[in-house]
């Protein structure tokens, strides 16, 4: 099945989802992934609203999007 990520999300008052995005420092847009909870609330905040995706499914949602590059654990590192 491939690896899996926890992937951000919106979602409307309608209760449809939407992946959310990063820009790099450059104003490319990025898909973000985390490895575990304690990243992603770590970096997006303890409310962050997520799913499980696999890595081949969260690449095929944001091709459409012109989203070529997908960011693993963004804010690693960062204090």
């Amino acid at each position: 099945m491939g690896k899996m990520f926890l992937v951000p999300v919106q979602i409307s008052t309608a209760g449809a989802l939407a992946v959310r995005t990063g820009r790099l420092p450059t104003g490319e847009r990025v898909g973000l992934a985390f490895t575990s909870e304690s990243a992603i609330c770590q970096t997006l905040g303890p409310s962050q609203q997520w799913i499980r995706l696999a890595a081949r499914a969260l690449a095929d949602m944001l091709a459409p999007l012109g989203v070529e590059q997908i960011t693993i654990d963004p804010g690693r590192g960062r204090r």
